[in-house]
């Protein structure tokens, strides 16, 4: 499913336009984005909860040249958790 399909079925669901639709899913994460990028967790009860998680720095193999050693610096990634309600729906 891709975000213009979440769109018309938003839009179908709730009556509305699909450039509201739109407007509201682009404001939707948009908001998401800012909260982890202040490394806020975002809960949506029965859906899940996004959050920021930390990778520690470690040392890596290059591929292109298997027997050098590099380094790959620590970094934030986005996680998503899944809720029960989420969970036992797509089970």
């Amino acid at each position: 499913m891709t975000k213009q399909d979440l769109v018309n079925n938003a839009a179908g669901a709730a009556g509305v336009t699909k450039k509201d639709a739109a407007a509201v899913l682009d404001a939707l994460l948009d908001s998401v984005t800012k909260s982890l990028k202040k490394g806020e967790s975002v809960t949506i009860t029965g859906f899940g909860t996004f959050r920021v998680s930390k990778r520690a720095a470690r040392t890596g193999v290059n591929p292109r040249n298997p027997g050098e050693k590099i380094k790959i610096p620590a970094m934030k990634l986005p996680a998503f958790k899944a809720g029960k309600s989420l969970k036992d729906a797509v089970r």
